[in-house]
């Protein structure tokens, strides 16, 4: 009986050791590939959208560290200011410029593009970052369901309005965050308003769907101008854009351990906008700073060619 209870004893203390021993490997895992690439940025201009916390903010800071004119758009104005504060005194830089940008709203994207274009000349980085997840069922100021008309429509609008000037400061580059959750999404043509039926989780995954498909044609659609799109997942990040879900929350904070910092999920995004190496890669996808695995959903040119078109025609523009 005693021998039982030794075994017993020594199992609880084993396990802890275990783990404590195997923490830091777990951790260098989890945490994924890093950029390694030392580009300096200095003379170039990028908007990173959505950079008042989490990935976007570490994307800006790194942006702004290389020397980057950076512009944080952002809905938050406050939280804005207070994110553009911090990176300019760790980093030195004074060129991180906070704008007004909701893109919940086609009106406030109109008004920042033109803004933009009319305070600067270049542009040559876009990184459609900001994104909303799991919201209940809501509504866009234009009518749209929320994870289609933030994640998709706003950032394809956005796109459409800048993208002469990213032209004309070529070699540029538009780096759109995408997600792992594009595999479980479709594109529900009869439904894209999610009025019939509405998951939210499910309407997440469509929407980053979406992102690969704008990407991929986008990037067809440029190609000889200079200017390249690729789209990415960041990996599993802890950082707030689980808040609409008390459960995702909740298990967000037990399983932290398990999830990368907004720092380590930023890599890829960086690496997509300064890698040498990607110059004239487009109409990629990427994970932990490598090319990953695109769902049979999100190579489907067809797919994205009608919902080229359909975005174009919800949005009221032409775009050829």
């Amino acid at each position: 009986m005693l021998n039982c209870w030794e075994a017993a004893l020594g199992a609880a203390v084993s396990v802890p050791v275990l783990l404590f021993v195997a923490a830091p490997y777990i951790r260098r895992y989890v945490a994924g590939g890093r950029c390694k690439s030392t580009a300096r940025l200095e003379g170039k201009v990028v908007i990173v959208t959505g950079a008042n916390t989490g990935i976007g903010k570490e994307t800006a800071r790194d942006l702004a560290q290389r020397g980057a004119r950076v512009i944080i758009a952002c809905r938050d104005i406050a939280k804005a200011e207070a994110a553009a504060s911090e990176i300019r005194a760790e980093t030195g830089n004074p060129q991180v410029i906070v704008k007004k940008l909701d893109l919940a709203d086609t009106k406030s994207i109109r008004e920042f593009a033109e803004n933009f274009l009319a305070e600067e000349k270049k542009l040559h980085i876009l990184i459609n970052n900001a994104g909303v997840m799991l919201c209940p069922y809501s509504k866009t100021a234009d009518g749209f369901e929320m994870h289609l008309g933030v994640n998709h429509l706003g950032h394809f609008l956005l796109t459409f309005l800048l993208l002469e000037c990213l032209k004309q400061s070529a070699p540029a580059r538009i780096v759109n965050v995408s997600s792992l959750a594009h595999h479980g999404g479709r594109i529900r043509f009869h439904d894209l308003q999610g009025e019939k039926s509405y998951n939210r989780g499910l309407a997440y995954c469509h929407s980053k769907l979406a992102n690969v498909l704008f990407t991929r044609e986008l990037a067809r659609r440029l190609q000889g101008t200079k200017v390249t799109a690729n789209a990415l997942h960041p990996g599993s990040v802890s950082s707030e854009l689980v808040r609409h879900s008390f459960l995702m929350t909740w298990l967000w904070k037990i399983f932290s351990f398990f999830l990368k910092t907004p720092c380590e999920g930023a890599q890829t995004s960086i690496y997509c906008a300064v890698a040498e190496e990607l110059e004239s890669v487009t109409g990629q996808y990427f994970s932990d700073c490598q090319p990953a695995y695109v769902s049979p959903r999100g190579r489907d040119d067809a797919t994205a060619k009608k919902l080229w078109s359909v975005s174009c025609e919800l949005l009221g523009i032409q775009w050829d």
